[in-house]
């Protein structure tokens, strides 16, 4: 019963990170991830086609990895910029704009503490 639960929220995950690239203030890298971490306890061919997807693949590849300190800085303003955005001119509705901020601390948190890499790029 665990395995297709895992790929039903994996697939979920993966479908809101996928609309997350074109949609404002919705995370892309964390849905992914997620997906990732479903499908690996899942699926092993989930996993592997996520992992060598040659436009989802680098999410998940470059987390793995690791970030230097510059691009972890880089990459939490951005997306607080674009939450602020979304949030205070595109977004009307109270808890919608609470949800979304509420993601981006938790995607702050999950950045901040990604593994470190001593090359910077």
């Amino acid at each position: 019963m665990k395995k297709p639960l895992f790929i039903f929220l994996g697939t979920l995950s993966l479908s809101l990170g996928l609309i997350g690239i074109v949609v404002p203030g919705l995370p892309t890298t964390s849905f992914l991830l997620l997906s990732a971490y479903l499908y690996a306890r899942s699926s092993q061919r989930l996993y592997n086609a996520l992992l060598n997807n040659k436009f989802l693949g680098g999410y998940i590849k470059d987390f793995q990895k690791g970030m230097s300190i510059r691009a972890k800085i880089r990459a939490i303003s951005m997306m607080w910029t674009m939450i602020f955005i979304s949030a205070f001119f595109f977004i009307k509705i109270l808890w919608v704009q609470l949800v979304v901020i509420g993601v981006g601390f938790v995607g702050t948190f999950v950045m901040a503490r990604l593994p470190g890499r001593k090359d910077e790029n």
